[in-house]
């Protein structure tokens, strides 16, 4: 299979790298932190090109894609450049602070993806590395083509539903989502497993397990994958810092994995201090366990810029120019901190209003 599509192997691996290129280009708008450039400009396209060799070198292993369709072996080919594209576009807007509704475009793309493959599920033929690779569909042929055939019509109608739910009210789009992709894994595994039951009142038999060298290799090569998958995401759930500096000219905030922004307290209009202010929705940014940044809606204070500690539930909200910026340290006590320091450094003409009383010793 390699020796035969080089040319696909090399355009799509071009594909992948091609956001490092954009990456290079943006060098002195990303963070200023080398090692957040580094990992924002080369990390995610390297693992995917790793991801996408070992994928093609374990579909090559498997002597079953031999006589494979060809256009079923386009999704092995086309797929991780259509998620580098997608995935680093996300991260240089989120970098650059371009405002973009996560909510439609996610469902959009994931509707798209999954139009993609329902086209070519049906054309797949049986093999151990491409298509829907459980027990009963790879140890009988009926089976897997009519699970296949199935699968097909499921994914193009959840891909279609994912693309028209970008028209449904916001709060409904991710819950559709979320129906859709479960409703896409497991009628087709519903589905086989009653072909499976059939078969067997039938008395039709399925062929034992095969334990050959490329399906353990296949199998290793996955569990790795999801490894480094889960190791990454943890790594981003659990790490990142803002850093907050009151100096002569203004505020300075440096955060890791969004962009550094810098304040002059000549900007600052109002300055509040809040305890009951919900965040909202987030349409843009970096969120994880540790961290809420990024652009936020909430129906009090519409579209507003956060930059804030998941742990901190008291924050600072300050008026810049008719914007709306909001502060939170890593807890309630440094947060306060920094709003009694603020207030020192602000000009003494402004007027501000103080929404939480508390013990100032």
């Amino acid at each position: 299979m390699l020796k035969n599509n080089k040319g696909k192997i090399l355009l799509s691996s071009v594909i992948i790298l091609l956001p490092m290129l954009a990456g290079l280009l943006l060098w002195n708008r990303l963070p200023d932190s080398f090692g957040q450039k580094s990992v924002t400009v080369f990390g995610l396209p390297l693992t995917l090109l790793a991801g996408h060799w070992g994928c093609l070198l374990v579909t090559s292993l498997d002597k079953r894609q031999r006589g494979q369709n060809p256009k079923a072996l386009n999704m092995i080919f086309w797929i991780i450049p259509f998620v580098s594209l997608y995935a680093n576009g996300i991260t240089y807007c989120a970098v650059l602070g371009r405002r973009f509704d996560p909510r439609i475009f996610s469902p959009l793309m994931t509707g798209l993806l999954f139009l993609f493959i329902g086209n070519y599920l049906p054309k797949t033929q049986q093999n151990r590395t491409l298509g829907i690779r459980i027990p009963w569909t790879l140890n009988n042929e009926e089976n897997w083509t009519r699970t296949h055939r199935f699968g097909g019509k499921v994914w193009f109608v959840c891909g279609l539903i994912l693309v028209l739910s970008v028209f449904l009210p916001g709060s409904l789009i991710m819950p559709v989502t979320f129906c859709v992709v479960c409703a896409a894994v497991i009628l087709p595994v519903a589905y086989s497993y009653g072909i499976y039951r059939q078969h067997r009142r039938e008395g039709i038999s399925y062929a034992p397990s095969s334990k050959k060298k490329s399906r353990r290799l296949a199998a290793a090569v996955s569990a790795a994958a999801t490894i480094l998958l889960l190791l990454g995401v943890a790594i981003l759930m659990f790490t990142g810092d803002i850093e907050y500096a009151c100096t002569d000219d203004g505020l300075e905030i440096k955060a890791d994995y969004w962009r550094d922004l810098t304040v002059s307290y000549g900007q600052i209009e109002q300055a509040d201090y809040r305890t009951d202010l919900s965040a909202g929705a987030r349409t843009n940014g970096f969120g994880s366990a540790r961290l809420l940044m990024g652009t936020f809606d909430n129906e009090e204070l519409g579209t507003y810029t956060r930059y804030s500690y998941t742990g901190s539930h008291d924050c600072i909200v300050l008026k810049i120019n008719g914007e709306t910026l909001v502060l939170g340290a890593k807890n309630n006590a440094e947060t306060k901190a920094l709003y009694e320091m603020l207030l020192r450094k602000l000009p003494p003409r402004k007027q501000f209003t103080l929404r939480r009383i508390f013990d100032m010793i």
